[in-house]
């Protein structure tokens, strides 16, 4: 079929309307009619080719609300019109250990859903029935974009890892990620600190579900408490201090994609065996808990609204860091 599409020809390149080809949907595959579609950061990292993924014309955009309106052989006909959401990855090959052991966003095999293929900024877009997930009534389909990439990315490490509703749980960075992570981490039960260089971002941390803010630069003041630290920041830190601010059995888990080594003193993790760990976004199943979850919670993304055709206005805005917190551009395309 052929689709219109928002591109970008070469790096640095505004987006553009285009006509692209999609193809039949293939066995258990499904195409989705685009609704709604959030702007990542990481659709700018492609765009600029920061990772050295990226191929041109490039269609981005990865946090996908849309209808099913096509399926492929292997795929109930029973879905078509029902809504989904798509996030980073578009498929997985369902039959190697880390698929069959539930842990498919690590498979060998991922496709994402703007590396080498067309992107949710279109008309429509195609993706694996699997990692197409249900949208449950109690969540807004027009504010769901961005909780199938930035949500999914914070709540893995409070469901993957079992994190303990009696945990102390420190959020550095109060963005696009850190706001979701604030409202996770409180409906989740856990005393919540945010930790952000903008004091004037206070209120709103305390809005999100923050018990307590506190200056970046005052971290060295926390040394021992938190049981869990989701650091969304891809700025370089203190890491002496964000370190030293984990209680023993402590854990930084590292959201941010900071491209400069992190360098951590063998003795500061030995001595109370502390640990880093860090996670691409999560698995199927953990979607649609993260989604049943918002919905008991009434968890959503503070979202700004525009129209696709303004898609590369958006762009420039969240590159200015002009915006509270998510963007979603609604169709058509």
């Amino acid at each position: 079929m052929e689709v219109s599409v928002w591109q970008s020809g070469a790096p640095g390149e505004p987006l553009s309307r285009a006509t692209a080809h999609l193809p039949e949907p293939a066995e258990d595959e499904l195409v989705l009619e685009v609704l709604h579609c959030g702007l990542c950061h990481s659709d700018v990292s492609m765009l600029d080719n920061a990772w050295g993924l990226s191929s041109f014309p490039l269609v981005p955009g990865h946090e996908v609300v849309g209808r099913v309106c096509a399926v492929g052989p292997g795929v109930n006909p029973d879905l078509i019109g029902q809504l989904r959401g798509l996030g980073w990855i578009s498929g997985s090959c369902r039959h190697c250990i880390r698929c069959l052991g539930g842990d498919a966003n690590l498979c060998g095999s991922l496709e994402s859903t703007i590396v080498g293929r067309q992107g949710g900024f279109a008309s429509h877009v195609m993706a694996h029935q699997d990692w197409a997930v249900p949208i449950p009534d109690s969540v807004a389909p027009e504010d769901a974009g961005p909780l199938f990439c930035g949500g999914v990315t914070v709540f893995a490490p409070l469901i993957d890892e079992a994190v303990s509703p009696t945990a102390r749980v420190a959020v550095i960075g109060i963005g696009g990620l850190g706001h979701l992570a604030l409202q996770f981490a409180r409906a989740w039960g856990c005393e919540v600190t945010a930790l952000t260089t903008t004091p004037a971002k206070r209120q709103e941390a305390i809005g999100f579900g923050a018990h307590e803010v506190v200056a970046l630069a005052d971290l060295g003041g926390c040394a021992g408490r938190f049981d869990l630290i989701i650091n969304t920041s891809n700025h370089s830190l203190d890491w002496a201090a964000v370190i030293g601010a984990l209680a023993p059995r402590g854990r930084l888990h590292q959201l941010g994609a900071v491209l400069e080594p992190i360098p951590v003193a063998a003795f500061d993790l030995i001595a109370t065996r502390r640990s880093i760990t860090g996670s691409p976004t999560s698995s199927p199943a953990s979607l649609v808990k993260m989604m049943e979850f918002c919905g008991r919670h009434g968890i959503r993304p503070a979202v700004e609204h525009l129209p696709m055709a303004e898609l590369n206005t958006a762009i420039e805005r969240l590159r200015r860091g002009d915006v509270r917190y998510r963007f979603v551009l609604d169709g058509p395309a």
